[in-house]
This record gives structure tokens, sequence and C-alpha cells, in this order.
């Protein structure tokens, strides 16, 4: 009796071993179902990596995406006064049709509006890239600091890029601006007349509160309100 007592216990031990390891089994093969991808499953790609180079001497900036130039921009920058601030920083906002406030005055968005269409603020407290009503300035080293580009540029330019997107303002020319704008091809420079932003007027918008994206352009003192562009 204790014998067949004995050999039944064994019985149900190895049924009981058998059981597991086959749960243990399909619970392997769903998980691996689970973590691999259907066949017609596409992985999704890793972001675009884009850096926006500005050359102060050379006085251009490129767009770079995951290491490749798309596009080279003539742009003017901080006179010797004024000059732009050197190091790495990141686009914080962008404003489309911006209004110029300044001192009580006030410039609806327009062809006379000093920062143009677009206006982009960097992390840079007061600097940022936009828009001019002097075409002429681009090339030179002619604001108060900010980064300025001609009209088709700009709008190009600003539908480009993102919030967050970093920005590299470098002086002297090095390695790596060498590389990217001297004797850029003339494929990847942009050749925008200097007259452009005047010979496309911007159209009218009404005039309305941007607070807190209020702009307020080319001034060298910030306002305790709103955002002083350079």
């Amino acid at each position: 009796m204790t014998a067949l007592r004995q050999n039944r216990l064994a019985i149900g031990a190895m049924m009981t071993a058998v059981l597991a390891a086959q749960l243990t089994a399909q619970s392997s093969a769903r998980q691996v179902a689970v973590n691999r991808p259907a066949e017609n499953e596409q992985v999704p790609a890793a972001a675009n990596t884009r850096v926006i180079v500005v050359s102060l001497e050379d006085r251009k900036l490129a767009l770079v995406e995951d290491g490749e130039v798309k596009k080279i921009y003539s742009v003017a920058v901080g006179k010797p006064s004024t000059p732009s601030p050197e190091g790495t920083f990141r686009i914080e906002r962008r404003v489309m049709n911006p209004i110029y406030r300044h001192n009580g005055k006030t410039v609806a968005p327009g062809p006379g509006n000093p920062v143009g269409t677009r206006w982009m603020g960097l992390s840079k407290a007061g600097y940022g890239i936009h828009g001019t009503n002097e075409p002429k300035s681009i090339g030179r080293a002619a604001s108060h600091g900010c980064i300025r580009m001609g009209k088709a540029d700009l709008e190009e330019f600003y539908g480009m890029v993102q919030v967050g997107d970093t920005v590299k303002l470098i002086g002297q020319r090095n390695e790596e601006t060498a590389k990217q704008f001297v004797g850029a091809s003339p494929v990847a420079l942009s050749a925008q007349p200097m007259m452009m932003a005047q010979s496309e007027p911007a159209s009218a918008a009404p005039v309305q509160s941007l607070a807190p994206e209020t702009v307020k352009a080319d001034a060298p003192a910030a306002a305790a309100a709103g955002v002083a562009l350079r």
C-alpha cells in the first residue's frame, strides 16, 4: 500500500512538472510575439538631428540635418558696437507676423515692420532670428545683435525649423564653419536678391495682442514685458 501511494505521488509530481513547463513555454512564445514587429510593420525612424549654424565672420547661416548641410542663407549679424552673442543656444519661440513695440511705438505686421514677418526667439534672452525692413543690411554687420534674414529666406527657413532646435553662433571661422561656408555650392547657397523683402510686401494682418509673445525689435534695452529683439 505504501509503495502504491508513493508511485501515485511520483506520477502526480511528474504531471505537475510537465504542465508547468508547458505553461512557461506558452508564456515565452506570447512574449516573443508581443515584442517582435509584424512582417509589414515599420519600426519608426529616429528623429532628425537639426542644427542651425551661424558663422558671424562669414555672415551666413547653415541649416544642418543629420550632419548634412541642407541650405545656406546670407544674413546680417551684430555690428561691432552691439555684437551678436557667441555660443550654443536653442529656439524657444516662433511667432508669425510679430508686432513691433518699443518706447511706446507700435508697428503692425506689414512691410514697415522692423522685424519682418517671422521671429524665432533664442534661449539667450533678447536675441533671435528675424526679418528686417532694411534688406540692404543682409550680408553686413548691421544689427543690434540679432540675426536678420531677407523676407523670402526667412519665411522658407521658418517652415524648416522647430522650437527646441539647436542654434550655434560662431564668431571666428573654425574647421566646422570653413567646411560649411567657404566655397559653398551655388545650389545650397541662397541667392535671394537684396531687394526681395520690398518686392513682396507682407499682407496686412489685424493687430492683435501676442502676450506673452509680444515682440519688441532691434532695441538694446529689454522691456519688463514682452521680448526684446536685437
